[in-house]
C-alpha cells in the first residue's frame, strides 16, 4: 500500500470509495454523511495539499483530510487551546478494506504529518453517534475534550459533535 497526497485525477476513485462507504454507514444507521458531505469538499482539499489517501493499486483504500482549521474549535474545552493544532477531518476507509487496521494507520500517519507541520496536537470532532469512530478515537489513545459542537446543517438538521486530541 502507498501512502500519499491526493491529487486532482485521484477524484473519481477517492468519490467512489466513500460514495460505497456512505451507503454502508447508512445500513449500519450512522446516516451522518450524504451525496453532498464529504464528497464536495475533496477537490478544494486537493487544491489545498490537505488529502491524504492511501492506495491498494488502483483503489483509494482511506483517506484524511489534514487541516490548520476548523469551525468547531471553540466550541470545545481543549487541554491547550493556544498551542498550535493540526485537525483532521474526512477520515474514511474503504468498505473493502474493513477490520484490516487502516483507521489506526491512517491516525497514525496525520498525527506523523501534523508534528511534521510543528502541531504540538491533532485534534478531530466526531458526531455523537458515529460510535466505530469513538471506539477507533479512544483505543488510538485520543482524549475527548469537554463539550460539544452544535453543527448547524441546515433549518432541519443540528449534527452534535465530540472533540477528540491527541498530544503530539
Amino acid at each position: 500500500m502507498e501512502f500519499r497526497l491526493a491529487q486532482e485525477k485521484d477524484l473519481p476513485q477517492i468519490e467512489k470509495t466513500y460514495r460505497e462507504l456512505i451507503v454502508q454507514m447508512e445500513k449500519d444507521g450512522i446516516d451522518i454523511w450524504d451525496e453532498v458531505y464529504p464528497c464536495a469538499f475533496f477537490k478544494e482539499d486537493v487544491g489545498a495539499g490537505a488529502l491524504w489517501i492511501l492506495t491498494e493499486g488502483e483503489q483509494v483504500a482511506a483517506a484524511f483530510a489534514l487541516l490548520e482549521t476548523n469551525s468547531g474549535a471553540d466550541a470545545v474545552e481543549w487541554e491547550d487551546p493556544s498551542a498550535k493544532a493540526m485537525y483532521l477531518d474526512r477520515l474514511g476507509v474503504g468498505v473493502a478494506f474493513a477490520r484490516q487496521g487502516l483507521g489506526g494507520r491512517m491516525l497514525r500517519q496525520a498525527a506523523a504529518l501534523a508534528k511534521e507541520k510543528g502541531a504540538s496536537w491533532l485534534r478531530l470532532f466526531v458526531v455523537d453517534r458515529n460510535e466505530p469512530a469513538i471506539s477507533l478515537y479512544r483505543k488510538a489513545g485520543f482524549q475527548q475534550a469537554k463539550g460539544v459542537y452544535e453543527e448547524r446543517i441546515d433549518d432541519e438538521l443540528t449534527l452534535l459533535e465530540y472533540g477528540f486530541e491527541q498530544k503530539l
